[in-house]
C-alpha cells in the first residue's frame, strides 16, 4: 500500500488536527479507521493496494484504486460513521456548563433519559431551557392551534402550492406500495391470514438547528397518514429553524397536524418515549436529528419502536464518459451541503475527475454555505478511479450507500448489478434531490452501510403486522397428531393436551 497526502495529512486525508469543529471533531483513536458511509461497515472487496494524491490546493481527496486496496478501502468505510464519543467543542463546552463535568454523548442521552423518565415534564422543561435557552412551561411547549393557522396564513401562496404537489406525490407512492391483508385457504377449514395494522401513534423528530425542514415534516407525516395512523405529535427545537419557523408549522397545518411541540433534542425523544403530562408517549419515533437524537433514539428502542440509528447524508455518484462534469459536482455539492454529508464519486473515466475538480471550485463559490461544503467535501468527500464498471459496482455494493446516483449510458444495466443501496437514482436528469423533496419515496433512509440489512422509511413502517389462524374442527383433527408429537417431544405435554383435549387423536 502507498499513501501519499501531500500535505501530511492523516490516512485518506482526514487528519483530525485540521478536522473542521463546525461539523464533528472526530478524536485520536479514530484517527486510522475511517469510515464507511454512515454507520459500521464489514467486508472489503479484494483490492490489494491503493495510491492516493491531494494537491496542497485541492479541496476535496483523488483515490487511485485502479489496483485497489482491501484495508484502506475498509477504512474509508469506517471513515462515515457516527460514534457516541464525537462531539463538538460547544457541544463539550454546554455539556460542562449544564452536567457540571465533562461527560461522552452516551453519558449525556442516558441521564438525560433517566431523568425525563423520572421526572416527567419537570425535566423535559429543564433541559429545553439549559440545552435550548428556550424557557416553556407544560402549556406553553406545545404550539397553540391559532399559530398553527396564522403561519398558514401568512404562507407564501406558492409554497403551499408546492407543499400540496409535494404531499400528492407522496401519497400516490405511498399508496401503491402499502401492504394489504393476505388470506389463505391452504386445506378445507383453514383459513390463514396475514394482517396490517396502522400504529395507534407516532412521534416525528423534524431538525432545526442550522436550516428549517418542511421537507422532513412532508417526507415522515404523510406516509404515516397513509398508513393510517392515529395520532402523529411533531417534536421540533425551539428555534428560529424550528418550532418558530413559519413554514414547517405553515406545513404541518397544511398536512392536518395540530400536535406540535417546542422540544427537540435527546429530552424530545426521551418525553415521547416514555410519555409525560405534557406530551403522551408515542408508539414508534421516526426523523432524523444530531448525534444526541440518534444516540436517544437508540436507547429508548425497546420501549418504543424506531426507524434507525442514523449518521451523516451521503452519496456515492457513479460516472461515466456520458456524465456531464457540472452534473456530478453538483450532485456531489449537494450532500456535502449537509456537512457533515459525504459525497463521493466512483468512475473508470479517468478524464472526468480533472473537469468535476474545476466544477466542484466554480460552483462552490456561489453557495450560500460555502464554507461548511467546503469543509464536508475536505473532511468526508473523495474521488476514486477505478479500472471498470465492475470495480465500480462491486465498491458502491461494499459502502452500500444512503444515496446512489448513477450517471452513466446504461444506468438500469448498473443497479442490476448493485445490491446494497438506501435509494438509487438512475440518469442524468435524476438527481438525487428529487428524491429529497418531492418524487414520492421518503427521504428517511438508512446510512452508514445498514442499508445491507434496513430499508427506508415507508408507509409499511407505520403498520404492524400480525396473523390470524382459524381452524374448523374437522381441520384441527387432521392436524392434531402431528401437533401432540412434536409438543411431547419437547415435554411440553399441556401443548399437546390442549389439542387432544379437542378430539380423539391417536
Amino acid at each position: 500500500m502507498m499513501v501519499i497526502p501531500g500535505n501530511g495529512i492523516d490516512l485518506f486525508g482526514w487528519a483530525l488536527s485540521k478536522t473542521r469543529v463546525a461539523t464533528l471533531r472526530w478524536t485520536p483513536r479514530l484517527s486510522h479507521r475511517i469510515l464507511p458511509l454512515h454507520h459500521h461497515t464489514s467486508t472489503a472487496i479484494g483490492l490489494q493496494a491503493i495510491v492516493m494524491t491531494q494537491p496542497t490546493d485541492s479541496m476535496i481527496r483523488f483515490v487511485d484504486a485502479r489496483q485497489g486496496g482491501d484495508e484502506v478501502l475498509a477504512q474509508l468505510r469506517e471513515k462515515l460513521s457516527p460514534r457516541g464519543d464525537l462531539v463538538s467543542p460547544r457541544g463539550r463546552e454546554l455539556t460542562q456548563a449544564v452536567f457540571g463535568k465533562p461527560l461522552t454523548p452516551v453519558e449525556v442521552v442516558d441521564t438525560i433519559c433517566r431523568d425525563v423518565q423520572a421526572e416527567g415534564t419537570t425535566a423535559l422543561l429543564r433541559y429545553t431551557s439549559a440545552l435550548d435557552g428556550a424557557d416553556l412551561s407544560g402549556e406553553t411547549l406545545r404550539v397553540p392551534a391559532a399559530d398553527l393557522a396564522a403561519a398558514h396564513a401568512a404562507a407564501d401562496p406558492d409554497f403551499l402550492e408546492s407543499v400540496r404537489r409535494i404531499r400528492d406525490n407522496i401519497i400516490q407512492f405511498q399508496t401503491a406500495i402499502r401492504h394489504s391483508d393476505v388470506s389463505i385457504e391452504p386445506r378445507q377449514g383453514v383459513r390463514l391470514t396475514q394482517r396490517y395494522v396502522p400504529l395507534r401513534r407516532v412521534g416525528i423528530c423534524v431538525p432545526g438547528g442550522a436550516a428549517a425542514y418542511p421537507s422532513t415534516v412532508l417526507m415522515t407525516a404523510v406516509p404515516a397518514q397513509v398508513a393510517g395512523v392515529d395520532e402523529i405529535a411533531v417534536v421540533a427545537p425551539p428555534t428560529p429553524f424550528g418550532a418558530y419557523n413559519n413554514d414547517m408549522l405553515a406545513t404541518c397545518h397544511e398536512l392536518g397536524l395540530r400536535e406540535v411541540y417546542r422540544c427537540g433534542g435527546a429530552q424530545a425523544v426521551a418525553a415521547m418515549a416514555f410519555g409525560c403530562d405534557a406530551l403522551p408517549a408515542v408508539d414508534k419515533i421516526v426523523g432524523p436529528g444530531n448525534l444526541f437524537v440518534a444516540l436517544a433514539k437508540k436507547q429508548v428502542f425497546g420501549t418504543v419502536d424506531i426507524d434507525s440509528f442514523a449518521g451523516p447524508s451521503e452519496v456515492i455518484v457513479l460516472a461515466d464518459e456520458t456524465a456531464n462534469p457540472a452534473f456530478v459536482a453538483a450532485d456531489l455539492l449537494a450532500q456535502a451541503e449537509h456537512s457533515p454529508g459525504s459525497a463521493i464519486l466512483i468512475t473508470w473515466h479517468a478524464d472526468l475527475i480533472e473537469p468535476v475538480q474545476t466544477e466542484l471550485r466554480r460552483q462552490l463559490a456561489d453557495l450560500q454555505r460555502s464554507d461548511l461544503v467546503r469543509d464536508a467535501l475536505a473532511d468526508f468527500g473523495a474521488l476514486i478511479l477505478v479500472r471498470d464498471a465492475e470495480q465500480a459496482c462491486q465498491l458502491t455494493d461494499s459502502f452500500a450507500p444512503e444515496h446512489l446516483h448513477i450517471e452513466t449510458a446504461a444506468p438500469d444495466d448498473l443497479i442490476a448489478e448493485i445490491r446494497n443501496s438506501g435509494a438509487a437514482f438512475l440518469g442524468h436528469h435524476t438527481p438525487v434531490a428529487l428524491g429529497d423533496y418531492a418524487a414520492g419515496p421518503s427521504h428517511v433512509l438508512p446510512t452508514g452501510g445498514t442499508c445491507k440489512w434496513a430499508e427506508g422509511l415507508s408507509v409499511n413502517s407505520f403498520l404492524r403486522s400480525g396473523s390470524v389462524t382459524s381452524f374448523a374442527p374437522d381441520a384441527t383433527q387432521a392436524i392434531a397428531a402431528d401437533v401432540v408429537r412434536l409438543a411431547e417431544k419437547e415435554g411440553l405435554t399441556a401443548h399437546a393436551k390442549s389439542v387432544s383435549v379437542r378430539g380423539s387423536v391417536d
